[in-house]
């Protein structure tokens, strides 16, 4: 009669293959962990780097009286830009916002509230991104999809609940300040000076605005910048 023994693996063996089998666990877990929270990207500053582009991005929630000739000095320099929209400036101001979008200018959202979402619950401002993006749509007939947070003011919350309901969230590098009335002039330089590739401008319906605006479309166009909306800058 034989004899059979059975060789068992070496405690080292053993060893080794638990180690291999706990460290796949834990990589599994990392991976998990890190998909569940870092499924955001950051806010969008700014467009691309390579390409001689600027695109002005304007937040409305007030000043209807500057929007007409703020469309003339566009229209005359055949630039189309992206207007943020207040959801509830839109509901009162519907014809504005329709004949912005029918001059080829990019309809966004700027919220429906202007308030700062850090001090709301989630489940409140995803009522009021999702509540401005229907108004936008039933005016317009299309859903838009960069969002803006009203005063700039975000968390990673805000950001992947904006990503979530189909936002590309967009902040800016250069910021006219314009709302302070801070002057013409500094409004001009504060672009113009500061300007470079894919910079994103922040502006706001103002007097001080539509004065600088001529002199920082000339000024940008001399430089050979293409001044465009914000889409066309993050292609």
């Amino acid at each position: 009669m034989k004899i059979y023994y059975i060789k068992y693996p070496k405690k080292s063996t053993i060893l080794l293959i638990l180690v291999i089998i706990i460290a796949i666990i834990l990589l599994g877990i990392l991976i998990n962990h890190s998909i569940a929270t870092f499924n955001t990207n950051d806010p969008i500053y700014r467009g691309d780097a390579n390409e001689k582009k600027i695109a002005f991005a304007c937040n409305v929630a007030w000043g209807n009286e500057y929007i007409p000739k703020m469309l003339e000095i566009f229209k005359e320099n055949n630039i189309k830009i992206t207007f943020f929209f207040e959801g509830q400036w839109a509901e009162k101001n519907p014809e504005i916002v329709k004949q912005i979008s029918k001059e080829g200018h990019e309809i966004a959202s700027h919220g429906y509230t202007h308030v700062k979402y850090t001090q709301w619950s989630k489940e409140k401002y995803t009522e009021d991104i999702t509540k401005a993006g229907d108004v936008l749509k039933k005016i317009t007939g299309v859903k838009p999809n960069l969002f803006a947070p009203p005063y700039g003011d975000f968390n990673n919350d805000v950001v992947k609940t904006a990503e979530n309901l189909g936002y590309k969230v967009i902040l800016w590098s250069l910021d006219t300040i314009d709302w302070s009335n801070p002057g013409v002039n500094n409004i001009i330089d504060r672009v113009v000076k500061k300007a470079h590739n894919g910079a994103i401008v922040l502006m706001h319906p103002t007097k001080g605005t539509v004065e600088a605006l001529p002199n920082i479309i000339k000024d940008l166009k001399e430089k050979g910048y293409v001044i465009t909306n914000v889409s066309n800058i993050l292609k």
